[in-house]
């Protein structure tokens, strides 16, 4: 006999969160009381058709997805967002459950795809973060030069990353550690609508250093205002002396009390001017009455938001999961339909548009076929596609 499937308040629930609605918001939505849902959240009631698909409506998911159970045993560890002080919780707990759908899809794909192997460097923080940035880039071979793709750089060394939007100005990029089934991957999502590729560079570097630096085991919702900004503050600094390490950038400093030209080093070292002026202060390469100076030069010529270059520099995208989609595609393994229909098999139905959104594709490249990636390949013998 077929198995006979039953209504998961859980899935319910994670997708009103990764809808970022509240009960109540997805009750006058739905036209649904919140006494309802409550119940169906809590596995106290199963909603009758007409009310699962006002449901469905609203919320965007496939009727399979509330019927699902989740096999694999995924830990989820702390999750990091760049601007952690001005990021609403409803809003974080969003991109949270986005991330926790998207490694899901990873790991589907990890039957298929070798991905890069993590390889992060280990290090003991003992508050010098000068040295841990140094010791980073030694164990990647970077030396003292400028590092031109930061992405890049993270997804070579096993790091997910993709781009979406994060619906917001406070929230810029975040990062997420994961155990699925003993092994432990690292996501970073960074905001696709954020249009700088300096702002991109130093987001990424940020998130390395929370990776790096930070424990994964603490509870950031219990953390004080004063451990968030220190979080955040030890994560810049990484960040900066990452992409500006010491030796080599005040070599360039030939000028540094001319704004004009951190302009010019930006186009080498791929990093905002303010963020420059801030490390060369940082260096007491300046001083503070120089510093300041030169700060409310940035505000005057209206830089904090935009800079000059900001739109002539590339802004670095992830490639790997769209890469990863374009071996089994052009390699005739799944159509994009079967892609889909195979997570589905997997207990994770979704739609295709919001695959598409999760991995950073284009849309409708689960039905194009584009050109394969030297930087993956497929596994020996996959013997996972179930018949159809």
């Amino acid at each position: 006999m077929p198995e006979i499937k039953v209504f998961n308040g859980e899935r319910l629930k994670a997708a009103r969160i990764y809808r970022s609605m509240t009960i109540a918001e997805l009750a006058e939505k739905s036209n649904v009381t919140k006494q309802a849902i409550s119940q169906y959240e809590n596995d106290k009631g199963n909603p009758s058709l007409e009310t699962l698909l006002r449901l469905i409506s609203t919320l965007g998911f496939p009727r399979d997805y509330f019927y699902e159970e989740d096999k694999d045993k995924v830990k989820v560890g702390n999750t990091y967002f760049r601007a952690l002080l001005t990021t609403n919780k409803k809003d974080r707990l969003s991109q949270v459950e986005k991330t926790k759908v998207l490694s899901r899809i990873f790991h589907f794909l990890n039957k298929y795809i070798d991905f890069p192997e993590l390889n992060i460097p280990k290090v003991d923080f003992d508050g010098n973060i000068e040295k841990i940035a140094l010791q980073v880039r030694n164990h990647w071979g970077l030396g003292l030069e400028p590092i031109p793709n930061m992405v890049r750089l993270l997804e070579k060394n096993g790091f997910i990353i993709t781009s979406f939007s994060t619906e917001g100005e406070s929230i810029d990029a975040f990062s997420q550690r994961q155990e699925i089934n003993g092994n432990v991957y690292y996501f970073i999502v960074v905001g696709s609508d954020k249009n700088s590729a300096v702002r991109r560079q130093f987001d990424s570097a940020h998130e390395l250093g929370h990776i790096i630096l930070h424990d994964w085991s603490l509870d950031l919702e219990q953390a004080s205002r004063e451990e968030f900004r220190q979080l955040e503050q030890e994560a810049n600094q990484f960040a900066a002396a990452l992409l500006l390490p010491k030796e080599s950038f005040i070599r360039d400093l030939i000028y540094p009390n001319k704004l004009d030209f951190y302009v010019e080093l930006k186009k080498k070292w791929k990093v905002s001017a303010s963020a420059m002026v801030m490390r060369s202060h940082q260096l007491k390469v300046i001083n503070y009455n120089q510093y300041q100076y030169l700060m409310r030069q940035i505000s005057k010529r209206g830089w904090r938001r935009n800079e000059p270059l900001d739109d002539e520099i590339p802004i670095p995208q992830p490639s790997v999961l769209k890469k990863a989609i374009d071996v089994l595609i052009t390699n005739d393994v799944l159509s994009g339909d079967q892609f889909i229909q195979q997570l589905s098999n997997n207990n994770l139905s979704l739609n295709k548009s919001e695959i598409e959104i999760l991995l950073g594709l284009n849309e409708g490249a689960l039905i194009n076929k584009n050109q394969s990636s030297p930087i993956l390949t497929l596994k020996r013998n996959p013997n996972y596609i179930e018949k159809m």
